[in-house]
């Protein structure tokens, strides 16, 4: 069955988790008055980007009263929410939730942390070791983070392990001005065209907006159809919420018409990054 999803492009208040989970609520609220099934609320959501030494004051742990509150609000519509997770032993994770009926269904652990040139994630956050898919009752889908997308292999995964829907969380900040829009906006727009078109996959993008500590970040969040078409996209810069129909047909009649899931030869895959990682294990 076909079902919408609407992408909520906002700007977070920093180290806020109190503020950023009351309009939460009411965002999720509204959703649900309006019949939407899914809402998509960006990377640490709940509490901002540049929490760095606060990192440990906004992290919330399961059972937590904030994600139990997210939770109780999903009776009818789910929703996907950033934020800080804190584990049994005490590592601080960049997380992004699957809340659906009442539930926390899924989290995600953000793997790859960018800690170059403007980015210092690997200070304060643990690396997330896993990349699964996961049912619900939308689909499957999988979930990642900012900067895994950059990565080829994270996308691959999710496909592989049974994804038809891909979900991207955000807070992409805006660099090199060109033609009127930005380096970053024009790289993800490849990358997401061209993931959704290889794996056959809706891409679901939600960035944030707004300024913290000097740094502008761009929005522009946005659905890909399977075969690689924008469904719809988000203003530059400022908040919006925009819609789009998923139809999981799209995704059969993709993958029938073109195969490559299905042609992949994991073996061959599996095989030769062994090779090489042993290659590089040895010098």
């Amino acid at each position: 069955m076909p079902f919408t999803v609407r992408l909520a492009q906002l700007s977070p208040v920093l180290g806020d988790v109190q503020a950023n989970l009351e309009r939460h609520l009411e965002l999720i609220g509204q959703a649900q008055a309006d019949g939407v099934d899914l809402i998509v609320l960006p990377e640490m959501s709940l509490c901002g980007y540049h929490v760095r030494d606060l990192a440990a004051e906004v992290a919330l742990r399961r059972g937590s009263r904030e994600l139990g509150a997210i939770a109780a609000a999903t009776q009818g519509t789910a929703a996907v929410v950033g934020f800080v997770e804190e584990l049994p032993g005490f590592e601080l994770c960049v997380a992004a939730g699957y809340f659906e009926a009442g539930s926390l269904l899924h989290v995600h652990h953000k793997v790859y942390l960018p800690t170059y040139g403007m980015f210092d994630e690997q200070r304060y956050f643990a690396n997330g070791t896993r990349i699964r898919a996961f049912e619900s009752r939308l689909g499957p889908m999988a979930m990642l983070v900012c900067e895994d997308i950059w990565h080829p292999s994270a996308p691959m995964i999710a496909a592989h392990d049974g994804a038809h829907v891909l979900i991207v969380l955000a807070n992409s900040p805006a660099r090199g001005p060109r033609d009127g829009t930005w380096e970053t906006e024009q790289a993800y727009d490849g990358m997401l065209r061209t993931y959704a078109e290889l794996f056959g996959s809706y891409v679901v993008f939600v960035n944030r907006v707004g300024y913290e500590d000097g740094v502008h970040f761009w929005g522009g969040s946005r659905v890909i159809a399977p075969d690689g078409q924008e469904l719809v996209r988000a203003p530059i810069g400022e908040e919006a919420f925009v819609e789009a129909t998923l139809d999981p047909d799209d995704v059969r009649r993709v993958r029938i018409a073109t195969p490559l899931l299905a042609d992949e030869n994991l073996d061959l895959t599996i095989r030769e990054l062994t090779r090489i990682r042993d290659e590089r294990t040895e010098h």
